[in-house]
């Protein structure tokens, strides 16, 4: 692979401009003769008079050039062979909800190849296809006849520490700069770097400079999100200019803890809601309506927060584990728990045999990509109990993290602090329930019954 100084060198050199690189032979054309241009025949008057443009006997041969010069800028290297037509869109994980997770994956890859905007983190253990992903994109847009530069972290990071050498043809400002304004960047194994000071230093001027330009970049790591340096994490997570996709379910020992309550919600999905408890109510219909399309509406794109509130039995919790079902066919984890049983979890991390540590699993649960908190209000009220529930809601609340919260409780009847976040029209939307137990209706009877 070539040295990434000398290929960043080329990347804005007018005399390496794609459309006017000729071979130094080109064969005799009775039209062109051997320049390779023609002119129009068009009237003086013509916009196109005098114009000169590529004659088609050469069009193939010059954009086989132009292929192999994005090929050679891309710092590709032997990863050319990876591209979406040799990939298995299902992966190669034996367990289904692993092949569901790729699959997800595999479609918002080709979209970004197709029109790249914003970013897209692909997350993943090694082996599990991401880097084969993010080569596929940039081969993709090579084809299309636009540059992307693919750059491994560790070795980006060796090329900038070198750049610093008296005796590098490369300067160190000319080779950060050439990564740092790249049309289309895609960052391989972040996390993989030294954690050095200088190193977490560099990779934050770098990522924080794409994203105060909103360039499209690709990122794919192996390790949680909670695990990065947290200025990376924000942004890396911004819901408004990133999509999060997870290639294989996370082997975090503090997630496995809340994947035994995620089991319990599986079958609850807008599919299997059936609010006829509401039936006859032209009232409540339209209650239970509203909770429904509110729902719906953050399943598909999860923005601020959610707020449901209503008596037992409503169907406020089936509506917000339906979130959860939802965004997990998207391919994005959601962590969802009722309060006191995730209050009986943190307690349990003090324990001497506890295999997770209390900082280890409030982290997963406060930065999960999308948090559903079941039946708030009825939790001990305790001084501990109130002060996590605090830390953890004021923290998703700065963030403006998207979250689902149920309720019986309207929020000016929980504690105040908690309240006043939930009741934030510029981040909430409080949903109110009027409805009777949904569950309680009898499923209708055949006409010979009712007979």
């Amino acid at each position: 692979m070539e040295p990434l100084g000398e290929v960043l060198q080329r990347l804005g050199l007018g005399d390496a401009t794609l459309a006017d690189d000729e071979p130094e032979e080109a064969p005799q054309c009775p039209i062109c003769g051997d320049s390779g241009f023609v002119r129009r025949r068009v009237p003086i008057s013509h916009e196109d008079f005098g114009k000169a443009f590529p004659c088609q006997c050469r069009a193939g041969e010059r954009a086989e050039r132009e292929r192999a010069k994005l090929e050679q800028l891309s710092n590709l290297g032997p990863l050319r062979r990876l591209t979406f037509d040799n990939l298995n869109p299902q992966g190669r994980h034996p367990e289904e909800h692993n092949r569901r997770r790729f699959r997800g994956a595999f479609e918002a890859a080709k979209s970004f190849a197709a029109e790249p905007s914003g970013w897209l983190l692909l997350v993943g253990p090694p082996g599990s296809g991401k880097t084969h992903l993010a080569a596929a994109i940039a081969n993709a847009r090579i084809t299309v006849g636009e540059l992307a530069l693919f750059v491994v972290v560790p070795d980006l990071l060796d090329h900038l520490r070198t750049a610093y050498h008296p005796e590098s043809g490369t300067q160190y400002d000319e080779l950060f700069e050439g990564v740092r304004t790249a049309p289309l960047l895609i960052l391989d194994d972040l996390g993989t770097q030294s954690t050095t000071p200088w190193a977490a230093e560099k990779l934050f001027q770098l990522l924080n400079g794409r994203y105060n330009g909103r360039m499209p970049t690709v990122v794919t790591t192996n390790r949680l999100l909670q695990d990065l340096d947290e200025r990376l994490r924000v942004r890396l997570a911004d819901p408004d200019l990133s999509r999060v996709c997870y290639l294989q379910a996370s082997e975090s020992r503090a997630l496995d803890r809340l994947e035994a309550t995620l089991d319990l919600y599986r079958e609850l999905t807008f599919d299997t809601f059936d609010p006829r408890g509401a039936a006859q109510d032209t009232r409540r219909q339209a209650s239970v309506g509203g909770a429904v399309g509110a729902a719906r509406a953050f399943a598909d794109n999860p923005e601020g927060w959610l707020v449901l509130v209503g008596p037992n039995g409503c169907g406020k919790t089936h509506l917000a584990a339906a979130v959860a079902n939802a965004r997990m066919v998207d391919n994005e984890r959601a962590i969802i728990c009722p309060v006191p049983d995730l209050l009986d979890h943190l307690r349990s991390t003090f324990a001497p045999d506890s295999r997770v540590t209390y900082d280890e699993l409030f982290e997963t649960i406060r930065t999960a990509a999308v948090l559903i908190l079941d039946d708030l209000g009825t939790q001990s009220a305790t001084a501990w109990a109130q002060e996590k529930l605090y830390q953890l809601i004021n923290y998703r609340y700065t963030a403006k993290l998207p979250t689902v919260i149920t309720s019986n409780l309207p929020p000016e009847k929980l504690d105040p602090r908690i309240g006043s976040r939930l009741r934030d029209r510029s981040l909430s939307k409080v949903i109110e329930i009027d409805a009777p137990d949904y569950r309680r209706f009898d499923p209708p009877r055949s006409r010979r019954e009712q007979l």
